[in-house]
């Protein structure tokens, strides 16, 4: 696709990246076919095509609208559309330049503006974990809107005091700890029993994805630079990986070197970073053998465990299939839903909150589709995932190191 961009961009990072991935797009329309949002609203402009025409138009010049923000505001970012590109349009930066360049020209209505001020710095701050058991404490009492958004108050068990030679970072997360501490705990356990050793840098905090794509993009490359801080004397130390447990940190994480590229004082130290980082799931290979003795006694065959993918794994991350068969490994008896297994449950970091009515409708039909395989458990490897589907759900959903961690315990 040919673009003539208009003069204010031209020779700008944003203009020149942007123009770059718009050349790689036939405008095939593939991409229909696997965006939630066309499937949902059958509209051209909300979905990955028109949404590109759209910002091609304010590449060259055209004035956006509240519309233009509006049909960019309804892409999840889940880049369901990326996997399925021919010609391998990195539309996900594309609607990161986007979003900034349309969001400086077109303003927000002011409660629109207050709710992505609280979410950027409420769920980033300090302030965030002791907000998040005030909550808990008084969750019966909440709308159930409200409550869909505070999971029950969670046991996060022991921290492994054991040391050993391997060992790695992980990063803490700046709503995990907070909202489902036995993630973090149960990670370390299942390592622990493989003989590596996680540490966490309590500098580190977060990813930079929340700032970042709510349109704070210097924002989120702070964060992005204190973090890189933080992890690096472990790095010079030899620190083997850096683990992340919530694929959505993962994803942003492991693209530090592209967002930091220009940076002279980070972008080496960024493109290291992003090259030791792993989300947990690409260590199974090398734990299945070591964990399987480990394990007292087999599930029940007939104990069905459903998996959902989060789309920061499969699509963002490039990571299909992974989970499910290295937990099969196991002996669990694991599956994923046989129709749409692909596309997005709607959670997306805080598009739930910013699009509760899409949110719940892609929810629903996710949850549809999983109820049909009659588990006694939802898994997934995402925060955002697993508190958007147990709110909709009695089925318990959990982050499938957590399954692994309770079928480790009574041999610890």
């Amino acid at each position: 696709m040919q673009t003539h961009l208009a003069p204010e961009f031209q020779g700008t990072p944003d203009g020149q990246a942007a123009e770059a991935i718009l050349r790689k797009c036939v405008h095939c329309g593939f991409c229909t076919a696997t965006c939630p949002t066309y499937q949902l609203l059958g509209d051209e402009l909300d979905g990955p095509r028109g949404r590109i025409y759209l910002m091609k138009q304010v590449l060259e010049g055209a004035q956006p609208t509240r519309k233009t923000q509006l049909h960019l505001d309804r892409c999840l970012t889940c880049r369901n559309c990326e996997s399925t590109c021919p010609s391998g349009v990195d539309y996900g930066h594309l609607v990161d330049i986007g979003r900034k360049i349309v969001d400086a020209k077109v303003p927000r209505p002011a409660t629109e503006k207050a709710v992505r001020w609280l979410l950027k710095e409420g769920l980033t701050s300090p302030a965030f974990g002791p907000a998040m058991k005030l909550g808990q404490l008084v969750r019966g009492l909440m709308p159930e809107t409200l409550k869909n958004k505070v999971p029950a108050r969670q046991n996060a068990g022991r921290w492994p005091t054991a040391t050993h030679a391997r060992k790695v970072l992980m990063l803490a997360g700046c709503v995990q700890p907070a909202m489902m501490p036995n993630i973090n705990t149960a990670t370390a356990r299942v390592l622990d029993a493989a003989g590596i050793q996680t540490v966490v840098a309590p500098e580190a905090g977060c990813c930079g994805a929340v700032k970042f794509h709510l349109n704070d993009q210097d924002g989120g490359k702070a964060h992005m630079r204190a973090n890189i801080d933080a992890w690096w004397p472990h790095v010079e130390q030899g620190v083997e990986a850096i683990v992340m447990n919530a694929s959505g940190c993962g994803v942003t994480v492991k693209e530090y070197g592209h967002i930091l590229a220009d940076d002279p004082a980070y972008a080496a130290r960024a493109a290291r970073i992003s090259e030791l980082t792993q989300d947990l799931s690409e260590l199974l290979p090398a734990l299945v053998p070591v964990l399987r003795p480990k394990l007292a006694q087999q599930p029940d065959a007939k104990r069905v465990v459903a998996f959902h993918p989060p789309c920061t794994l499969q699509h963002g991350q490039k990571l299909k299939g992974g989970v499910e068969t290295q937990l099969a490994a196991l002996g669990l008896t694991v599956v994923v839903a046989r129709n749409e297994s692909h596309l997005c449950c709607g959670s997306a970091g805080t598009y739930s909150v910013l699009n509760p009515e899409l949110a719940y409708q892609l929810r629903d039909r996710k949850l549809g589709h999983l109820a049909q395989l009659q588990p006694a458990v939802i898994t997934s490897a995402n925060i955002g995932c697993i508190t958007h589907l147990q709110s909709g759900t009695k089925t318990p959903v959990q982050h499938w190191v957590e399954l692994l961690d309770e079928l480790l315990a009574p041999a610890a």
